[in-house]
């Protein structure tokens, strides 16, 4: 190694100049001034709205009465695609035959319309029903209940359940689950025009002996990671914290790679993430990392936001209006994702269905109005439209219509209708004006393995940015979101007994996704 390093330093020397040399990268183009608030429905794929192109149709329909701007369209349900060219296979659904493609036709329809399309995607919930799935692609049949060893991906909780009734899921510490779901979405991305793709479900499951912590992500293959970067060879309970940090990691490392992996298809497209406000707000129960969010289901969508790697944060403000306790926890939660957007954006999305329509409407004024702070959400997002109110749930869809209707008429019509005048879909000046860049890279030995939780470092030479230090995931892979343009260093803290090169340069360029290539190496063990 001594003989290496000075070669590798005096090849890094000619690295780093040639990269300072480079010339910037071109800015986005400046877009013009309009009144901006998010608002959307959810369009949920377990009921009518895509079916058909005429329930397409009257979905776009619907969408305008309230003077929405997107639609989140449900189109990886589980594990199944209400569309025909991803990786996930196409859906079971009554929807209507081959060639018919449920996301292109809401696209089609919704864009001629003005209105954005959203891909909704569940990623952590595999399969809920007593019947599997048709495809012999599908996850269930290939990595489920009759997979074994490495091949099984189902999350398990502590006592050695994988099954909640017909719900069974994958756990996000299983580095092959990461990869399929990255992989997945992507397709997604790029074989469709979709103006975002929206995280469902990105996080563990429910199904908690208590509110405070975890009981799940137990796959074999996730506690073996686990011992492996801690040098335990215990099985810890729920409630380590050691082990909570790490399996809380795991779903931040997989949000990372999405976001860089949907920028590098295409910089414009917005990943959004459905967010759990399980009871009461932050305020309420003693800070961020004290909510059910945090410590139950492991979801640090805070931490994301402030890392830049969500654009939007969708909290599923799911109360009742009615009930005074809940209207409570809906105004903390309220407050505080309108207090907490980290230079990004957060919509307050409330649970129609819990409501009747008079009490959404009060739900929506505050969802838009300013905090005591001044601070307001970027928008509103209502959940669901199959569902519009509490008075008729899985009703006759007619009488669902008529409640549509009513709400549209209220959210729009009157002196205090917070919907009344069209407005646009907030910018993303991070993407539209980006004035950082992005680092990604691969750990990889000769025979293909990843170098998993190897520690990487990224060092500035010619800026005064901080160094920023992450962990490979299971695939080798590495990514740091939102650096300031300029030279770095890539140290990789290599595993006893791996040879290979320990450092390379990289020039991170505005809006642009930079790779630092580092070869591959030999385990020499």
């Amino acid at each position: 190694m001594r003989r290496i390093l000075p070669t590798l330093a005096a090849g890094l020397g000619l690295l780093v100049s040639s990269l300072v040399t480079a010339g910037p990268a071109a800015a986005a183009p400046d877009q013009g001034d309009q009144p901006e608030q998010w608002r959307s429905y959810w369009v949920d794929a377990f009921n009518e709205g895509v079916y058909t192109p005429e329930q397409a149709a009257r979905a776009v329909e619907d969408a305008l009465a309230i003077n929405a701007n997107a639609l989140i369209v449900q189109t990886g349900r589980r594990y199944d695609c209400f569309c025909n060219r991803a990786l996930y296979p196409r859906t079971d659904a009554a929807v209507n035959p081959a060639p018919y493609d449920p996301l292109d036709e809401i696209i089609e329809q919704a864009h001629a319309a003005g209105l954005e399309v959203h891909a909704w995607v569940n990623v952590n919930t595999l399969w809920n029903s007593a019947t599997a799935p048709k495809s012999p692609e599908h996850v269930f049949n290939q990595h489920g209940p009759t997979a074994e060893g490495s091949d099984r991906w189902l999350n398990k909780k502590v006592d050695g359940t994988e099954f909640q009734g017909a719900n069974v899921y994958v756990d996000p510490g299983h580095p092959d689950v990461a990869d399929y779901i990255v992989k997945a979405i992507s397709s997604i991305a790029s074989e469709y025009d979709v103006d975002g793709v929206n995280l469902d479900y990105i996080r563990y499951p429910d199904h908690n002996s208590t509110t405070t912590h975890s009981d799940w992500g137990y796959n074999d293959v996730s506690v073996e990671r686990f011992q492996q970067a801690t040098g335990r060879s215990d099985l810890p309970e729920p409630s380590d914290a050691q082990w909570t940090d790490w399996r809380r990691d795991q779903v931040t490392n997989l949000v990372r790679k999405i976001y860089l992996s949907l920028w590098d298809i295409d910089p414009q497209t917005r990943l959004s993430i459905n967010a759990i406000t399980y009871g009461n707000g932050p305020q309420a129960v003693g800070g961020w990392e004290s909510t059910r969010t945090y410590g139950e289901v492991l979801q640090d969508w805070v931490g994301w936001l402030d890392e830049g790697i969500t654009d939007t944060v969708m909290t599923m403000n799911y109360k009742r209006n009615w009930q005074p306790a809940q209207k409570q926890m809906y105004s903390e939660w309220s407050e505080f994702m309108a207090d907490n957007q980290m230079g990004r954006q957060t919509v307050n999305g409330p649970g129609l269905y819990l409501n009747p329509v008079e009490d959404s409407v009060e739900q929506a004024l505050e969802a838009v109005a300013p905090t005591a702070a001044g601070n307001t959400a970027a928008g509103w997002s209502g959940y669901a439209y199959a569902n519009p109110s509490s008075t008729h749930v899985d009703g006759s869809w007619e009488n669902r219509s008529a409640e549509r209707d009513a709400l549209a008429e209220a959210l729009t019509t009157g002196p205090d209708a917070p919907f009344a005048e069209e407005a646009a879909v907030p910018d993303m000046a991070w993407k539209t004006k980006p004035g950082e860049g992005h680092v990604t890279g691969q750990l990889k030995l000769r025979n293909g393995d990843g170098l998993d939780q190897t520690k990487v470092t990224l060092k500035p030479l010619t800026n005064r940015s901080q160094p920023v230090t992450r962990v490979a995931d299971g695939d080798g892979w590495f990514g740091f979101a939102h650096v300031d343009p300029g030279v770095y260093l890539v140290t990789v803290d290599l595993p006893r007994g791996v040879v290979g090169a320990p450092v390379t340069a990289v020039k991170v360029d505005k809006g642009k996704v930079s790779e630092a290539k580092l070869g591959s190496y030999i385990n020499l063990r």
